[in-house]
């Protein structure tokens, strides 16, 4: 007979425990040479995938890491003379400031700048994107994408790019040897449509009555030699 004012509890619960498997040996047989080989795979894609994020993510278009870093030690020393596009407004303003471009602090170390610039050469992205990515300022941006400009175009610029006469000459092509026997150079021009400048100047520099729109124009150059 049930108590009066009493009720009935609920039966306990009993937790299930998964049973040991005594005969399951602690050691795990593993072929060596398929490991050895899995191994090796293993590194490959991981440099294959350093490789991929220097030159396909951030579209610096290096072939390796080596490679970058190579032209950065090439162009380095030459860094602390580097004219940033401050320095011009600075001495034509009435400021008795002595600062020079070497002594100048920056917000980004002069190789991290290298990265910006080549960044947005190579993926086309806003300034607005590499402030928010590089965690400084946009006016910021805008100065070292015209002071790295200014700065390679005038360092590269001054490296030959012209072969020797006797070179092209031994390897220039039977159809040259009779009247274009002293041809050094083929020249070609081209077009590459860009964004509408907003100043009515620009606009006038830039636009083509060819393609009908703002292009960048661009000689080329290149030897006559067989391939």
């Amino acid at each position: 007979m049930p108590i009066t004012g009493c009720t009935e509890s609920a039966p306990a619960s009993i937790p299930l425990t998964e049973e040991h498997d005594y005969a399951a040996s602690p050691l795990i047989v593993v072929d060596r040479i398929k490991y050895e080989t899995m191994s090796r795979e293993i590194e490959e894609l991981r440099r294959q995938l350093e490789s991929y994020h220097l030159t396909q993510e951030f579209g610096l278009q290096f072939p390796s890491y080596e490679h970058l870093m190579a032209f950065w030690n090439l162009i380095q020393e030459a860094t602390s003379r580097m004219v940033r596009v401050t320095s011009g407004q600075k001495s034509l303003s009435t400021s008795t400031s002595t600062e020079s471009p070497v002594n100048r602090p920056t917000k980004l170390l002069p190789v991290d700048e290298l990265f910006l610039f080549l960044n947005y050469l190579a993926t086309g992205c806003t300034q607005r994107e590499l402030c928010h990515k590089f965690n400084i300022h946009r006016a910021t941006v805008s100065r070292i994408l015209v002071s790295w400009s200014n700065f390679l175009y005038t360092l590269l610029g001054s490296v030959s790019i012209w072969m020797a006469p006797g070179r092209v000459r031994a390897n220039c092509p039977t159809d040259f040897s009779g009247t274009y026997k002293n041809t050094q150079v083929i020249l070609d021009c081209t077009e590459m449509r860009c964004q509408t400048p907003s100043s009515l100047l620009l606009q006038s520099e830039v636009f083509s009555t060819y393609k009908l729109h703002s292009t960048l124009k661009r000689l080329l150059a290149c030897p006559p030699m067989e391939h």
